[in-house]
């Protein structure tokens, strides 16, 4: 029996996650996932892979918006309202995507620049911005928000636990940043998991989700280490990348529970050795 353990969203891209115990699809993802991001004076989105420091920011939720605070200094805060203050559109960069992207408020840059020591502005994705999921891997022309390039990301507790007893100090599951955990199953279960449903919802595992540097930056210190990539490197490398948790896209809409049972309909064959 698998069950929906826990529910992450993270409204601004590489800043601290929230837990849930409900949450909301979108037609890009949970409710407020990724739909805020950071950008240099290239307009290029910025991330804890070059600025640890991000991992200190945690984000809130209320009801007028966003709160935000630093980590180490609680006192540092900034509140961001859903609606941006700013009309002014402009083009940004996530990877290879360019897409178009609202500035926040000039509060908000002068805050994230101050606290950051980095020259950078706050933007949102507008309803009307489409950025497309890649087609070698899209079902439907689905879009997401300012994720790395998919809507979803499921990582089952067994495939932690597995990855914790191979390491000599365990980690905990904000290291992966998913959406979706779920407990039940053997470790990787998520790999196979082709075709499954949460609460009449049909969800698709499409990609394996290969492992960058943020995986090795503590979550409360900003500190960056070897682990996990090294131990992962070991049994989970396939065509030099290191796969942990599976990219999903869906069809339908509604609520996700913590405790909501996940029902596979079809699997595939493990990509990765394990």
């Amino acid at each position: 029996m698998l069950s929906v353990s826990e529910l992450y969203i993270y409204p601004i891209k590489s800043l601290g996650g929230i837990s849930l115990k409900v949450t909301s699809l979108t037609d890009r993802g949970l409710q407020y996932d990724h739909r805020w991001m950071l950008m240099d004076n290239n307009n290029r989105f910025i991330t804890q892979r070059e600025f640890p420091i991000m991992s200190l920011l945690q984000v809130n939720l209320s009801e007028e918006g966003l709160k935000i605070h630093h980590k180490k200094n609680p006192g540092q805060t900034l509140f961001i309202p859903f609606q941006p203050q700013s009309n002014e559109m402009l083009m940004v960069e996530v990877w290879e995507d360019k897409c178009e992207a609202q500035l926040v408020s000039k509060k908000a840059d002068e805050w994230f620049s101050d606290i950051l020591t980095l020259q950078c502005r706050l933007v949102y994705m507008p309803d009307a911005t489409n950025r497309n999921v890649d087609n070698v891997y899209a079902m439907n022309r689905e879009i997401t928000s300012f994720s790395d390039g998919y809507p979803m990301l499921m990582i089952g507790q067994s495939s932690l636990n597995d990855l914790n007893s191979r390491l000599s100090e365990p980690l905990p599951m904000n290291r992966f940043r998913p959406n979706i955990v779920f407990t039940g199953g053997e470790p990787y279960e998520e790999d196979v998991m082709e075709h499954f449903v949460i609460n009449l919802i049909d969800f698709f595992g499409v990609k394996l989700c290969s492992r960058c540097v943020v995986t090795t930056i503590d979550q409360g210190e900003a500190i960056k280490a070897k682990e996990p990539l090294k131990t992962l490197a070991t049994y989970r490398m396939r065509d030099n990348n290191v796969y942990f948790g599976q990219n999903l896209l869906y069809k339908g809409e509604g609520e996700i529970h913590t405790d909501d049972l996940i029902q596979i309909k079809t699997k595939k064959q493990h990509l990765v050795d394990s």
